[in-house]
């Protein structure tokens, strides 16, 4: 089912925000060199779950921070709220995710640049084997 044009508006206020927020907590947490950028928001029909997409450069302090981020999701929706009382009557409840689309984007690269070639390195072909 397509998002309506409510769902959209409602995503993109989201996004702006929560982009300031996190950039701001990140620098006020003494992070630097961490670029968390919000990917996607999905809201849902009845405005009340959005489903945030992180993007966090470097990959490996990914996971990490998308935990402290979810263990501080109160204090987050808070501040949101606070931002956008003159758009939104409620704030939905935040849930977020890492999203890999770029690494996965990256690998298909390396595959089809033949830097991921399994005449060369047989050893590749027990993990494309289907199970």
């Amino acid at each position: 089912m397509e998002e309506s044009q409510r769902q959209k508006k409602i995503g993109g206020v989201l996004q702006e925000d929560l982009v300031d927020v996190l950039q701001g907590a990140a620098t006020k947490g003494g992070l630097r060199g961490i670029i968390i950028s919000v990917s996607k928001v999905k809201v849902t029909t009845d405005l009340s779950v959005a489903k945030v997409y992180l993007s966090i450069f470097p990959n490996e302090k990914g996971q990490e921070l998308l935990e402290g981020i979810r263990s501080n999701t109160p204090l987050i929706r808070h501040e949101l709220a606070q931002r956008t009382k003159n758009q939104l009557r409620r704030m939905p409840n935040l849930e977020f995710f890492i999203d890999d689309s770029l690494e996965y984007i990256d690998r298909i690269e390396q595959s089809l640049k033949g830097e991921d070639n399994p005449i060369e390195n047989p050893d590749l072909l027990d993990k494309r084997k289907k199970s």
